[in-house]
């Protein structure tokens, strides 16, 4: 039985817009206040998802989610009708409005942790929807990635869903952007890898002291005994402290692997020999390691061009492509790596550029934007066939991009109460589309 990865992408959501809610994360900030082009985001994301399917890659979608969120906004205080509520949130509490607004649930690496059945002691695909307690703009996100999973995923014999963690600063937990799995070959018991800032409990550990860890040991815990994985293939190290208080907020800002390569910065890890030397051992195979020093590409230029926040993908003939954004190839110093990478042979063999710059502007790349799910051909078969791509469906959710969406989004026209209306217009018929049923609370 033939064992695929497929990369499931999300689809950027109405209200994109540059509102810099993600302290520790240096795109986001600084590009705070700037014009948006939501539908050129959508545009530019599908266009990634369909040019990894034409090259034979197993490529999904996921929707976005419902902004600006009114339910929360409810929550806290603001009563009437939907107007009424958007225009008395804009303007007494805009900093509270803009975190109902975001179109965050794009960057999909966040919404789950995700555990392969190969891995798994009952022998089925495991996910944790994350709880991102740590922004106010994505705490608020669980409730319907859980829906949207599990109307992706049916729970079943396949596939096995957990509710997310608490919601405290204890078992803070970033997904699939702290998470990766290495393995001999697709199919076979691999290594889940978690990534931690810092533990949520022990205050005397080292950790960040600018910006927060977001992921904590006791969250990576958690996970691998819901998801019933096998301590000796489990492997949790702690990410460098000293690089997340240089804007490496998660993991996959400094560190990917796919197969049996790992793709990382110097710098990535706290303790980096122990960290490799941990998976050697879980792995019981070779590991390529790809460690590129601070001499070739500084933690600032890894930031700023988002050179780990690649995928890192096996072709079909079995040869592994990295993804990256347009921002790696205008930086000197990083296209040369890049290019010597690809020149010398090893396991990666070639090259793909995107351009992402809407997403990458708001502090989010290649990474970023998707959710990796290892799945059997009869899992694959048991799971919504029609939320993956092909030429058909590429040409209905451009059109559908291109009906719903603005291709402006300024400071002014966040507090415009049509937009809730575009939105629930256009999530309601790419629900028709996906067949993912009623997921959202407004189709309740």
């Amino acid at each position: 039985m033939t064992t695929r990865e497929y990369n499931f992408d999300g689809l950027v959501g109405p209200t994109h817009n540059y509102s810099g809610l993600s302290f520790g994360n240096v795109a986001s900030l600084g590009n705070r206040g700037e014009v948006a082009n939501p539908r050129a985001a959508a545009l530019q994301g599908l266009a990634k998802m369909k040019s990894l399917a034409d090259r034979g890659f197993a490529q999904g979608v996921l929707p976005p989610q419902e902004r600006p969120h009114l339910a929360t906004l409810r929550r806290l205080g603001f009563a009437g009708s939907d107007a009424e509520v958007i225009a008395k949130a804009a303007k007494e509490a805009p900093r509270i409005y803009s975190a109902c607004l975001s179109a965050s649930s794009m960057w999909t690496a966040n919404a789950a942790t995700v555990s392969a059945s190969a891995d798994t002691a009952d022998k089925r695909v495991h996910f944790t929807a994350a709880n991102l307690q740590n922004k106010a703009h994505r705490a608020i996100e669980a409730e319907t990635t859980s829906r949207v999973l599990r109307a992706v995923f049916p729970e079943a014999r396949h596939f096995a869903h957990h509710d997310p963690l608490p919601s405290t600063p204890q078992f803070g937990d970033e997904g699939a952007a702290n998470h990766t799995r290495l393995c001999p070959r697709y199919g076979e018991p691999g290594v889940q890898f978690f990534v931690y800032g810092a533990s949520g409990f022990d205050t005397t550990a080292p950790a960040p002291k600018r910006f927060p860890a977001r992921q904590t040991r006791e969250a990576s815990e958690a996970i691998a005994r819901l998801h019933k994985l096998d301590p000796a293939r489990t492997v949790i190290a702690q990410q460098d402290p000293d690089v997340i208080d240089a804007g490496v907020f998660h993991n996959d800002v400094i560190a990917v692997g796919n197969g049996n390569v790992l793709f990382c910065h110097e710098r990535a890890f706290l303790d980096p020999a122990g960290t490799y030397a941990a998976i050697r051992r879980a792995l019981g195979s070779e590991l390529a390691l790809v460690e590129v020093p601070e001499s070739a590409v500084s933690v600032a230029e890894a930031v700023e061009t988002y050179l780990f926040n690649s995928q890192l993908l096996t072709a079909p003939d079995g040869s592994m492509l990295l993804v990256v954004p347009e921002e790696s190839q205008r930086n000197d110093r990083v296209r040369a790596f890049l290019e010597g990478l690809v020149a010398q042979g090893g396991p990666i063999r070639e090259l793909l550029v995107f351009d992402l710059r809407e997403s990458m502007r708001n502090g989010g790349g290649p990474a970023c934007l998707r959710l990796r799910v290892e799945m059997t051909d009869e899992e694959a078969a048991s799971a919504n066939r029609a939320t993956i791509m092909d030429d058909a469906l590429h040409a209905r959710l451009t059109g559908w991009v291109e009906r719903h969406y603005r291709d402006r989004l300024a400071g002014a026209d966040l507090a415009d109460p049509a937009l809730l209306t575009e939105c629930r217009a256009a999530l309601d018929e790419l629900t028709r589309i996906l067949a993912l049923g009623n997921v959202y609370a407004f189709q309740r």
